[in-house]
């Protein structure tokens, strides 16, 4: 509403081209429109060093009734007000100006956080009444579902090799995995693991013997588990061997139950659907007996008009298949322009279906040089595309990072989708760049989160602790899940080292998500509540403190559990400091034990949902210089 303290609504980029784009701003706060007076565009760089100018044209849309605008007005000012009082409540409450804080709240009535951790906060930091603080916990925990989460972590088997598929059978426990590439030449074995024998068979060396789909990479499979049934299409050709014969894009179903392959479509493209592709994505629609395929490269003939340097590679649309009738249809075509029901194919991205919403979820990606990191999701029902995110906005890092490497699952009946994230997006610098992490995106509350991150980057030799605890980064692997059983695998891919470009990897993990139980949040709540206790013990009276050692913080310990047996054993070092050396300079007695019970409590209320916690900024972090 002013020219100063303006919010950033997006940040974003042009294509170096004549097409209209179309971008939606930021325009909500907690699902209430705010009001806007003054829009600054600030061109943050040109297209590139031979670009000496541009002409823009831009429109802006928005309301400007009264009727909408006035009371959005009325809100934007009470918001204001009403968080700058909780971040000054949190401050004088934080640094214990009690009657600053009382007649401050006396007089808004603002509330700073749920009544419950207002509850936690008098038990703990005013009072130091550290059972009340235990049961107030103990309710807590009985009495929410939102709950943090911590990640627990030969001949008769499949050869090395990147580019393969994997689908699962969540019924039988059953993986199945098909074709790849060696490092010297496509495959076509297919093979089934059975996680419940730790076993794999070889269904079949070579499938085209059999009527199947020849040997191939960069393919993509899909399972209807109901109907027990595997669908495969697309491949990779090298340049050398593509003629208007190769790049026919053959269609095939697997049969579990009768052991047969079937040729759906010799061609797909003449049938109304994809032309032959590679890198694209497949989710099955089992309820419907459907089939989703988007994006993906078109493979094009060897020195045709189309493969020539001067022009774009083309890619595929979205396509849906209808098992039944086995007819093809086109949901959306490849789209420059960046509109609302637009969507822009790439290769290498991420697609899911959430067969309770209904939805297709797609991010990531790659187009020519660029790498994509929006987010949308599209509903098959609807045929409505929404935008989730438009990928330019940084948020903090909370966001996976772009790449070539990411492998996605998801989990409707937790309503979340999980990503592994392997490689940067940085070929070049590859080596330095090598780490995993594992990724959380909550849909409803559309917020990602960060469960595991191994800092550790490897280099030309992991080191081997690494190679035990987990697999080393790598791309073109392939990841399932088994959301019955809430069990992720792994199995190759390609390392990406310089040093032997050809090598690939046949290991195979498995990665199970455990989320913390109630009684494990009650007991490492109650262990951190009883060991700030007896360090404050331990201060005045040393023997009482070393019998609630032994008697009470025993009891929350994880004896089996080494880190925390260490930490516990170091403990007793508490009874030996002399009081001055716990209070700074300055302070007193009852100030530091203020700071250090704000301290406990801020660490506590971290476990609670941030809808009923106060402000997570700080006062003191607006002051500017």
């Amino acid at each position: 509403m002013s020219e100063e303290n303006m919010t950033e609504l997006l940040s974003s980029g042009l294509k170096n081209d004549y097409n209209k784009e179309t971008f939606t701003l930021k325009h909500k706060i907690d699902e209430q429109m705010f009001p806007c007076r003054f829009v600054k565009i600030v061109p943050l760089m040109s297209w590139g060093p031979s670009f000496n100018f541009s002409i823009w044209y831009i429109e802006l849309h928005g309301i400007e009734d009264p009727d909408v605008v006035q009371p959005c007005l009325n809100w934007y000012s009470k918001y204001r007000e009403q968080e700058a009082i909780r971040l000054c409540l949190k401050h004088f409450r934080q640094h214990n100006y009690t009657e600053a804080f009382e007649s401050l709240q006396k007089k808004t009535r603002i509330a700073l956080e749920h009544p419950m951790l207002t509850h936690l906060h008098d038990c703990l930091v005013l009072q130091g009444d550290f059972d009340a603080c235990e049961e107030l916990i103990d309710k807590a925990v009985r009495g929410t579902a939102n709950q943090p989460r911590r990640r627990d972590g030969d001949d008769n088997r499949p050869g090395m090799r990147g580019g393969h598929q994997m689908v699962i059978d969540v019924q039988t426990e059953t993986v199945y995995l098909f074709g790849g590439w060696d490092g010297t030449q496509d495959l076509a074995d297919f093979w089934a693991y059975s996680v419940q024998e730790n076993q794999w068979a070889c269904i079949s060396r070579d499938t085209e013997k059999e009527n199947g789909p020849s040997a191939r990479s960069c393919h993509k499979m899909c399972i209807d588990s109901q109907r027990r049934q595997i669908y495969t299409l697309g491949r990779y050709l090298d340049s050398s061997v593509r003629n208007s014969k190769s790049l026919k894009s053959d269609f095939y179903r697997y049969d579990i139950n009768a052991n047969t392959w079937t040729l759906l479509s010799e061609d797909t493209s003449a049938d109304g659907g994809p032309k032959l592709v590679f890198d694209h994505q497949m989710c099955m629609d089992s309820e419907k007996h459907m089939i989703y395929t988007f994006g993906g490269r078109i493979l094009t003939c060897n020195g045709s008009v189309e493969d020539s340097r001067t022009t774009e590679p083309q890619f595929s649309g979205l396509y849906a298949y209808h098992c039944q009738a086995g007819t093809w249809s086109l949901l959306r075509e490849d789209s420059c322009n960046a509109g609302p029901e637009d969507v822009q194919s790439r290769i290498g991205h991420c697609m899911l279906f959430h067969t309770r919403n209904r939805c297709l979820y797609v991010f990531g990606g790659q187009r020519s040089k660029t790498y994509l990191n929006d987010f949308f999701s599209y509903d098959v029902d609807g045929d409505h595309v929404e935008i989730i995110s438009d990928g330019t906005k940084k948020d903090s890092g909370m966001v996976p990072m772009t790449g070539f490497t990411q492998r996605a699952t998801i989990d409707p009946e937790l309503n979340e989708i999980h990503v592994l994230s392997g490689l940067s997006k940085d070929k070049d610098k590859r080596e330095e760049n090598v780490r995993n992490s594992f990724w959380i995106y909550d849909i409803a509350r559309n917020s990602w989160s960060c469960v595991y991150k191994n800092d550790q980057a490897v280099k030309e030799n992991p080191s081997k602790t690494l190679q035990e605890e987990e697999p080393c980064p790598r791309f073109a692997h392939q990841l399932v899940y088994d959301e019955m059983h809430k069990v992720h695998y792994l199995f190759g891919g390609n390392p990406g080292k310089s040093c032997s470009p050809k090598m690939r990897l046949d290991d195979f993990w498995s990665l199970k998500l455990c989320r913390p139980s109630k009684e494990y949040l009650l007991r490492h709540c109650r262990y951190l509540i009883r060991k700030y206790r007896f360090e404050e013990k331990a201060q005045s009276e040393p023997l009482s403190a070393l019998k609630y050692l032994q008697n009470d913080l025993s009891l929350t310990v994880d004896h089996t559990d080494p880190d925390e047996t260490k930490e516990f054993q170091l403990l007793p070092t508490a009874l030996f400091k002399s009081s001055s050396d716990f209070i700074p300079l300055g302070f007193s007695d009852v100030d530091q034990t203020y700071a250090q019970r704000t301290q406990l409590f801020d660490t506590l209320v971290n476990f609670f949902p941030d809808s009923m916690t106060p402000p997570k900024g700080n006062l003191v972090d607006l002051i500017t210089l």
